[in-house]
């Protein structure tokens, strides 16, 4: 299971710019824990907390969530102009150390984030839901014990919400009015993302299996279920019954998507990349970065056959500081991505267009370390 990010560490957010033709930079983003910095393409500010997840709804509107340093919830929005933090609930009292893992939107009035406050050793879910004008917590089915990890939505009426209980995976569904579980493997392990691209057809992908400790590879085989919008069913891997991690999905079609992950992989996500493609009928592996460009894999996003990205932790000797990697159609290659002077990790990775892509992550130029957001513009990251 995921090991949340449990920090000691002030954190940078590089504001990005979109490079349009009269763009010249971006203002720092507005918070209480903001810090002004010199004007200019590459403004930044300092923020005590850490981000985890992305999502796009077009060139002018995206989130981004994780956690500060104090344990609330830290969830940030573009405007098209400037990355703002926006309010945002925790949960469980004044000693909770809350975390935001996952978001989605489907329109600039209807978002989720999703996550966990550990109350103690407890994990209680965290939903919270954006109505165009704040975020407000609503009630899970199964408040304690749980942990999320990811969330998609193809409307205001169906959503899902995916991680782990003391059992093991875990499914959630929004209908339009409330949250209920629904019916998953029962396996030990858990749910690392979801994917939806209608009401009939959703992606879940994570492990089944026994995660491995600090430096400790798994013992875990790769889970995949898929939602046929009747019932979940159990879809073989094509690495079945070898030993390996899902942490990413994303679909553009019933006959496209992609999963991500590694192989021999530590509870830091540390192993050999893992990249699996369904094709309509059954998922193939397909070649990707080797392992002297990549320790794995943690997110992938895709608005197109021939257009995908995938993130992950480089790793980490000279001239391998980049977490980026795009399919072309063809193969998947690394692709030159911001490194503020230290190896990159790059968490989460979102998708409106093969010219507009986010991708969110941390640095380890500096202690404490340093998280970014960086931007594709169609031709660079920056």
């Amino acid at each position: 299971m995921r090991t949340p990010k449990l920090a000691t560490r002030a954190v940078t957010i590089m504001a990005v710019p979109l490079l349009l033709a009269a763009a010249t930079g971006v203002a720092p983003a507005a918070s209480a824990a903001a810090q002004p910095a010199p004007a200019g393409p590459a403004a930044s500010f300092t923020i005590n907390g850490f981000l985890n997840g992305v999502a796009a709804v077009s060139a002018r509107d995206a989130w981004a969530v994780g956690s500060t340093l104090s344990g609330k919830t830290l969830i940030l929005r573009w405007n098209g102009k400037a990355w703002k933090r926006v309010p945002s609930p925790s949960a469980h009292g004044p000693g909770a150390d809350n975390f935001l893992y996952g978001v989605t939107a489907t329109s600039a009035t209807n978002a989720w984030a999703v996550g966990f406050a550990y109350v103690g050793t407890t994990g209680k879910t965290l939903l919270l839901r954006w109505n165009g004008k704040t975020w407000k917590r609503v009630p899970s089915p199964a408040p304690a014990d749980l942990s999320l990890y990811a969330v998609a939505a193809t409307s205001a009426r169906n959503a899902w919400a995916v991680g782990a209980d003391e059992h093991g995976a875990l499914i959630l569904h929004w209908d339009g009015t409330v949250w209920k579980r629904v019916p998953s493997p029962g396996l030990k392990g858990a749910f690392e993302a979801v994917a939806a691209t209608s009401a009939r057809n959703a992606w879940a992908v994570g492990f089944a299996g026994i995660a491995g400790g600090t430096g400790v590879p798994s013992t875990n085989r790769p889970l995949i279920m898929r939602w046929n919008g009747v019932a979940w069913k159990r879809v073989p891997s094509h690495l079945a019954p070898g030993l390996g991690n899902l942490r990413g999905v994303a679909a553009t079609s019933a006959g496209n998507a992609w999963a991500v992950g590694c192989t021999g992989c530590s509870a830091e996500g540390a192993g050999d990349p893992l990249i699996e493609r369904w094709d309509g009928t059954a998922w193939k592996h397909v070649p990707g970065p080797s392992s002297d460009d990549l320790d794995g894999l943690w997110g992938v996003a895709a608005t197109a056959p021939t257009n995908a990205w995938a993130v992950g932790t480089p790793d980490g000797g000279p001239g391998h500081t980049t977490g980026i990697v795009r399919w072309n159609g063809h193969t998947w290659k690394p692709v030159p991505s911001p490194n503020p002077g230290g190896q990159e990790h790059v968490y989460g990775v979102a998708a409106t267009s093969a010219r507009n892509a986010w991708a969110v992550g941390q640095t380890e130029a500096t202690t404490p370390f340093k998280s970014v957001i960086s931007h594709w513009n169609g031709i660079a990251w920056n």
